[in-house]
């Protein structure tokens, strides 16, 4: 008898706890839905996709930027850098960035800020003797980049693998390292980079807000945030245009040169999906950034975004 009591009281104790209390416990067990293109599936299946996309398309994934934007992507790369203007000395952490696109064009700029200065400070020495001169150009030439560093943080291996044999060929080792990392948790120290950038990566990045609050505690007080990323066309007529391209066209560029289809239509799908200028630019000010804004380039095809760690 007394067991058949405790047996009831067990039952009633559950059946009376709220509702509400259950279904929480339920939707703490559900793993929240997500996009992927114009999929929705979990968030860790969202993250397994987009590795497998990059792990696919690595190795054709510059001939294919050439293909889909016209070559115009080389452009828009040139515009992030001169507009990060960096300096000998600089310290610059590219998220997702595995072909080492960002990274060499760094490289380059710094190398060229290092030369002009170097050519101001002989001129203002017309009295130098050739000995001089030369000392002065050796000394300078291997300490080219002045302290510059760039590390490329990706999370996808292969990608890694063709950014490195892409630095080994065109001579790229000098202030160049390379990462494996998750932007959503990167594997660095608070308050060490001057600049971040991420280029045409954010996009497939599962937890946005997670790799903004981590782009801002990595960067110095003072330091850069610079995004490159597809983004919303503001002219109808033009975004007509351009969905009939990007949905008709580049899957099947993607399948001609890379055999690969479905991954250059979740890219596609993506660009759709990810939100416009103005919501971007709210969340990165929610990740603490100050002095936040973008600019359109090519109406809006893509966009930069910009933002300080104060």
């Amino acid at each position: 008898m007394a067991a058949v009591l405790l047996w009831r009281c067990r039952c009633w104790a559950l059946l009376s706890r709220p509702a509400g209390r259950l279904w929480a416990r339920r939707g703490l067990a559900t793993e929240p839905e997500m996009h992927f293109g114009f999929q929705t599936v979990t968030e860790e299946e969202r993250r397994e996709k987009i590795y497998q996309v990059f792990e696919s398309v690595a190795k054709k994934y510059d001939i294919m930027n050439d293909s889909m934007t016209l070559g115009i992507h080389r452009v828009w790369k040139d515009i992030l850098m001169h507009k990060m203007n960096p300096s000998p000395g600089t310290l610059l952490l590219d998220v997702a960035g595995g072909t080492g696109d960002i990274a060499f064009r760094f490289i380059n700029y710094v190398h060229s800020v290092q030369e002009r200065q170097l050519q101001r400070k002989l001129k203002h020495h017309q009295n130098l003797s050739w000995q001089e001169i030369f000392e002065s150009y050796q000394k300078d030439k291997f300490n080219s980049l002045g302290d510059s560093q760039v590390v490329v943080c990706d999370i996808n291996r292969e990608m890694l693998k063709v950014g490195k044999q892409k630095a080994q060929h065109l001579g790229y080792s000098e202030g160049l390292s390379w990462v494996l990392g998750n932007a959503e948790e990167l594997p660095f120290d608070n308050d060490k980079f001057d600049v971040y950038t991420i280029a045409f990566g954010i996009r497939n990045v599962t937890r946005i807000d997670l790799a903004l609050q981590e782009a801002y505690r990595v960067l110095k007080p003072g330091g850069r945030f610079l995004c490159l990323e597809f983004s919303h066309v503001s002219n109808p007529l033009l975004s007509r245009l351009y969905d009939l391209y990007s949905f008709q066209v580049i899957p099947v560029l993607g399948e001609v040169i890379a055999g690969d289809w479905k991954s250059y239509q979740y890219l596609v799908e993506s660009i759709r999906r990810f939100p416009p200028q103005e919501e971007l630019k709210a969340m990165i000010e929610d990740a603490g950034f100050f002095k936040v804004d973008y600019e359109n380039l090519n109406f809006g095809i893509v966009a930069i975004h910009s933002g300080f760690k104060l």
